[in-house]
């Protein structure tokens, strides 16, 4: 994808915040650490560094939200931040309950949280939710949630 196309798609998927802009997203985009997962009507871009893994953004079409995109870059993310990350984290607005519940289940736990942090538009801030998940393997190959 463009960042062109990047940036439609988030101001799609995120109509209360501001979206990110073509040259955001194109100057993460020449960053280094920094990758993006695709398909057709999704994608999530995160930064990898110094044992961390940072999900940036995860933007999903609204017409085709709740099939399990959304899941699918998830697990992708996952799945390569830990040839090179111990510890993935990310952040999500506390009244996005959908996102929120994803990420629980795929096994990451609050640790913080960022009062007012998303500004909205004609409507009150809405906190951040820190959350992260391990991404060591531990006996019998099964990854553990951070405790």
């Amino acid at each position: 994808m463009t960042p062109q196309a990047l940036a439609a798609l988030h101001a799609a998927a995120f109509v209360h915040e501001r979206p990110w802009s073509s040259d955001e997203f194109a100057s993460l985009l020449n960053s280094d650490h920094v990758s993006l997962l695709t398909d057709e009507h999704s994608f999530a871009l995160a930064r990898t560094v110094a044992g961390e893994s940072e999900l940036l953004t995860l933007a999903v079409d609204p017409d085709h939200q709740r099939c399990g995109l959304g899941r699918k870059l998830t697990r992708a993310w996952l799945t390569a931040a830990r040839a090179q990350a111990d510890v993935a984290f990310l952040e999500v607005a506390a009244d996005n309950a959908g996102a929120h519940a994803l990420y629980t289940a795929e096994g990451f736990a609050e640790v913080g949280r960022r009062k007012g942090y998303y500004m909205r538009k004609n409507a009150a801030p809405a906190d951040a939710i820190v959350m992260r998940r391990d991404l060591t393997l531990g006996h019998h190959g099964v990854l553990h949630p951070p405790t």
